[in-house]
Parts: C-alpha cells; structure tokens; sequence
C-alpha cells in the first residue's frame, strides 16, 4: 500500500485510529499473561484479537495497530515465551489483515508496534536492545506492516535505541511519546528526561509522525505545548485512562465518551490531526469520536 497516512495527512485530515488492543482484549475476558501482558494473545486468542480489530474498524479506525507491543523479545522472555517471539509477531499482523480483509475494509492502514516497555521487568542493554528491535521491525515488516509505530517511548536512551532499529524501515515511521508532568514541567514517563530534551535528542531522525500516547488526559495539553513547538509535522494523541497493576488493567475512574471527545475536540482544534486511544479507551470511546470529531484539523 502506498503511503495513505501520508497522504491523509499531507491534506490536513483528521486521522482516527484504534483504541486500546490490549485492554479491550482483557474487556473481552481474554487471560492476560504475567510478563508480557497480552503479548501472546495472537497465538493463544486469535479469533478474539481478530475481532477487537474489527469492533475498531466498525467504530471508524482508519488504522489498526497489530498486537505486538508487547510482543518484543525481552517481555515475551519475561513470560517464557521468548520461543514463539517471530510467530506472535508474524501473527499479530497477519491477524490485522485478516481482519481488515473481513471487514472489507482495504482502505485501512496496518501498523506493526515496537515498545519499548518492560511490563516491570529487566530491560536489556541498549546494544541487545537495537538488534532485538531491529529483528521484531524485519518480521513485522515481512508479515505485512504498512507503518511501524514506536510506542510507549519512556526516555531518551531507549526512544534512540528503537530508532536506530528502524532507521532504514522501508516503511513510514511513527512515534509514540509516554508522559507526565513532574514539578510542571512534561517528563517522559521514566521521569528521568524532560519531553524537550528528548525531541532535540531525536530531531535528526526520519520521523513521519509524532503523537503523545499513553499519557493522562490532564497532562496532554502541557505535553502539546512542547512537542508542537519542537515538531512541525504531523501530530497525533491517543491517551490512557485507569491504571495497570501488572498484568491487569484497572478500569478505575476512566474517562466517559463523551468527556474524552471533549478534550479530542480541543486537541483537534489546536491541529492535532491522528486520534485514538491507548489503555483504557475502548472501542465506544472511538465509536463516539467518528461521529464527532471534524474531518480536517484547524
């Protein structure tokens, strides 16, 4: 496929993606694994994931990130299923596209995700890590991603381990930035690097899109402020709502539709122009931002 995204984007349209994979995977009463999370999901429940990506394209997603989050190598180790690393991956886009193929849907875009998560395990040296990264890229990329997207970036050194993995994709990069606020001022979610700090970090490298993700609806805007400053292309937000206490997703205090495409409405209107969800935000979160949202930023 060529570059839709792009395209889309290049026009000023508003892009809406998916919502959180995982944690509608859990919705669904699928087990999630210590470790890895949902990570094997595309092996143990395919038919549910399958259909997570379907209930989100009903809901208007015009792209779909493939179950491989949490699929790198180090996570699935951490669950001892370090063996099945290129199949979950292979299948977690192989999933997608047999779901976008189901739905009739060939104008959506399939994503393949990198993490750089540890779902509370040992993250590996930053050498290891780039190769590992670089492996999961080649097989998503095989298996038939159209974009990759780099999510949950946590601090300076991992987000440049992960794109130094990927910086001869043949394929359009995105990146997600996770953050918080300490002391005021937008932290990567780490807290030991300041978002600023990590843009001027990653400026050089070939980027199509940035989007703050898997960040509190509270704390996206001061984020905005600094990412919008720093970056002149395309912008994206998909946020988290409730809390994890591994490997379980809490839907705790979660934001209502309704309010959620609120606050879309207003990051729109400051030109973002790629919307979805993260942990938390579910398919009835998307379904009421399709029937809501503009169709080109301002």
């Amino acid at each position: 496929m060529k570059d839709l995204a792009g395209k889309l984007l290049a026009e000023n349209q508003v892009m809406l993606i998916d919502g959180g994979v995982g944690t509608q995977l859990e919705l669904m009463g699928v087990p999630m694994v210590a470790g890895a999370w949902c990570g094997g999901a595309a092996v143990s429940h395919p038919e549910e994931l399958k259909q997570v990506h379907i209930d989100h394209m009903a809901a208007g997603a015009k792209m779909i990130i493939a179950n491989t989050y949490a699929s790198s190598r180090h996570v699935l180790a951490q669950a001892g299923l370090e063996d099945q690393f290129e199949e979950l991956n292979r299948r977690g886009v192989e999933i997608a596209l047999a779901a976008r193929e189901s739905a009739d849907r060939p104008d959506v875009i399939v994503a393949g995700s990198i993490s750089t998560t540890d779902q509370g395990g040992v993250f590996p040296d930053l050498q290891t890590a780039t190769v590992e990264f670089g492996r999961q890229c080649k097989i998503l990329l095989d298996a038939g991603a159209e974009i990759i997207v780099l999510e949950m970036m946590r601090d300076i050194d991992r987000t440049i381990a992960a794109l130094e993995a990927v910086k001869d994709c043949r394929v359009p990069v995105w990146i997600g930035l996770s953050c918080m606020i300490k002391d005021e001022v937008p932290y990567m979610i780490l807290g030991t690097d300041t978002l600023a700090d990590t843009l001027d970090a990653i400026a050089n490298y070939d980027i199509e899109a940035m989007a703050i993700m898997h960040t509190e609806v509270d704390d996206v805007d001061a984020c905005l402020d600094v990412l919008q400053a720093k970056w002149s292309g395309p912008v994206g937000v998909y946020a988290q709502t409730g809390d994890f206490d591994p490997p379980h997703w809490l839907f705790i205090d979660t934001i209502s539709p309704q309010d959620y495409g609120t606050a879309c409405e207003r990051w729109v209107g400051r030109g973002v122009q790629i919307i979805g969800g993260c942990c938390g935000i579910t398919t009835e979160h998307i379904a009421h931002l399709r029937d809501r949202l503009p169709t080109h930023a301002e």
